[in-house]
C-alpha cells in the first residue's frame, strides 16, 4: 500500500497547478455522487469513497505545499 502512495504521490507533484485545481474539483464531485448513490441504494464496494477521500487529500496537501512553498 505504502508503495502505491508514492507512486500516486509523485504522480501528483508530475501536475501543473490548473491540472492539480482540475483533479480535485474532478475528485469532489465524483465523490460527492458516490456519497449519494451510496445513501439511496447501496455501493457494491463503499471502500471506493474512502480511496477517493484519501486521494484528494493527497491532491490538497500537494496543492498547499505549493502554496507554502515547502
Amino acid at each position: 500500500m505504502a508503495k502505491a502512495t508514492k507512486t500516486a504521490a509523485a504522480d501528483y507533484r508530475a501536475l501543473d497547478d490548473k491540472g492539480l485545481a482540475d483533479k480535485i474539483s474532478d475528485n469532489e464531485l465524483q465523490m460527492k455522487r458516490m456519497q449519494f448513490s451510496h445513501a439511496v441504494n447501496p455501493l457494491e464496494n463503499p471502500v471506493t469513497i474512502r480511496s477517493l477521500r484519501r486521494d484528494t487529500a493527497r491532491l490538497k496537501t500537494e496543492q498547499t505545499r505549493r502554496v507554502k512553498g515547502i
